[in-house]
């Protein structure tokens, strides 16, 4: 192997400067993850292609930079590439020594990590081994976070996932300032609301990923297609050998049902599609983070896992850029930017439904106790919503917070706190 392959994706090596074009934006929410770069054990990064793994690892070269660490000790290399599909870790490592850093302290990027087959092994005996080397690897996959590593580099390793735009870096994406004791309080001038309210609007309907955040408008929903279909064909068809047009009238059946009930029967019913293959899919897409299943809260695991689960979609643009829309859809872009936050958060979530109500969210919190939440995404809510809650504290003596997520009323009734969406989403206790 050449050097001259790696030169391209390691500008840095002929002037450090050029690793600010790379940067991108602060993201104060991942600045332990940014911090991970100066402790020995391995940083593992995941998060559905295009959240911004990429851009946090070029964060922290930059910091090591700023710290004068000698370009030559960093290295950089995206799996992605082609050019670099034939040659083994092996290979690009020891190129590197040879020609770079043959005795001196190394940070290795391994950004889409999940493309070289055996990654875990090597990465495990560098580090058993006492190598010079600080290991920060990504991939796009969250079997990451459950196979390979989870028992061959257990203690050795730190993990983070990333995700697109909470509303807070949204707002900060867009230059909008929001004191935090503002926040706390609940107290914001009007004109400061109406701004708010405009780029949730925006927020609601095109999504967090950081460059569509920044884009024109007029480009937002063809970049989010090439989106879908990079996920898709990349980190879905291409890994699996997979059916393209299965594959994809099974992402838009599930994208177009967003936020619903489903189960292997009327997909199956739908689709045509035996019960297997679907399971098979359904695991493909929740790994591509892509899709994520919530299921139904009970104390017994045989009627939780005998239920339907609820689908939700990682991003509301990624959604609307590929599906057929209807007006209705504001109500459950609302609830999945809702099941996003709670997910972003690390809560243990859940669904509730009885024979007549349903919850949309069972949160259970650290302490056993349980938040019930639903969400109406209106200012005249329905009876139900509050009905379901009320029967659900009846149910579980554990459910302690009621709360209604709505578009603008605020209120409390009955021990049901009613809030906006777009203040609930810039609550810190939602951290």
């Amino acid at each position: 192997m050449e050097i001259g392959k790696l030169n391209e994706w390691n500008p840095w090596w002929e002037n450090k400067e050029l690793v600010r074009e790379l940067t991108g934006m602060h993201r104060p929410e991942y600045d332990s993850l940014v911090d991970s770069v100066e402790i020995k054990e391995i940083t593992i990064i995941t998060g559905v292609r295009r959240s911004g793994k990429s851009t946090i690892m070029y964060q922290m070269i930059s910091k090591l930079l700023g710290k004068n660490i000698p370009p030559g000790q960093i290295l950089f290399v995206n799996f992605d590439d082609q050019k670099l599909s034939q040659d083994s870790l092996d290979e690009i490592y020891e190129t590197y020594r040879s020609n770079l850093n043959p005795d001196k302290k190394a940070y290795i990027f391994f950004d889409e990590i999940h493309k070289k087959e055996g990654w875990e092994s090597w990465v495990r005996k560098k580090y058993d081994l006492k190598s010079k080397d600080k290991f920060i690897i990504s991939g796009s996959c969250s079997y990451l976070l459950k196979k390979e590593y989870s028992t061959l580099l257990t203690g050795r390793n730190l993990t983070f996932e990333v995700f697109p735009l909470s509303f807070q870096e949204f707002l900060l994406f867009k230059n909008v300032e929001v004191k935090k004791e503002n926040i706390e309080k609940g107290i914001f001038l009007e004109k400061t609301k109406i701004l708010i309210l405009n780029k949730f609007k925006e927020y609601l309907e095109f999504g967090g990923f950081p460059e569509i955040v920044l884009k024109e408008e007029r480009f937002k929903l063809q970049v989010l297609k090439q989106y879908f279909d990079d996920i898709l064909y990349k980190d879905i068809v291409d890994r699996y050998n997979l059916n393209n047009q299965k594959t994809r009238d099974l992402a838009l059946f599930l994208i177009t049902n967003f936020t619903g009930l489903i189960s292997l029967r009327n997909i199956r019913n739908s689709m045509g599609i035996a019960y297997d293959s679907i399971k098979d899919y359904l695991s493909y897409f929740k790994e591509a983070l892509l899709f994520f299943t919530l299921e139904h809260f009970s104390y017994s695991l045989k009627e939780q896992k005998s239920r339907a689960g609820k689908i939700y979609c990682i991003d509301n643009g990624l959604r609307n850029a590929v599906s057929f829309k209807f007006s209705k859809d504001e109500g459950k872009l609302a609830e999945n930017i809702v099941f996003l936050n709670l997910r972003e958060k690390g809560k243990e979530i859940y669904y509730w439904a009885s024979s007549k109500e349903e919850v949309d969210f069972i949160v259970k919190n650290k302490d056993n106790s349980l938040s019930a939440i639903n969400v109406s995404y209106t200012n005249e809510i329905d009876e139900r919503e509050t009905k379901a809650l009320l029967k659900f504290r009846k149910n579980f003596k554990k459910a302690k917070e009621m709360i209604v997520i709505t578009k603008d009323a605020e209120k409390k009734q009955q021990g049901i706190k009613f809030i906006p969406l777009w203040k609930w989403l810039l609550e810190d206790k939602n951290k």
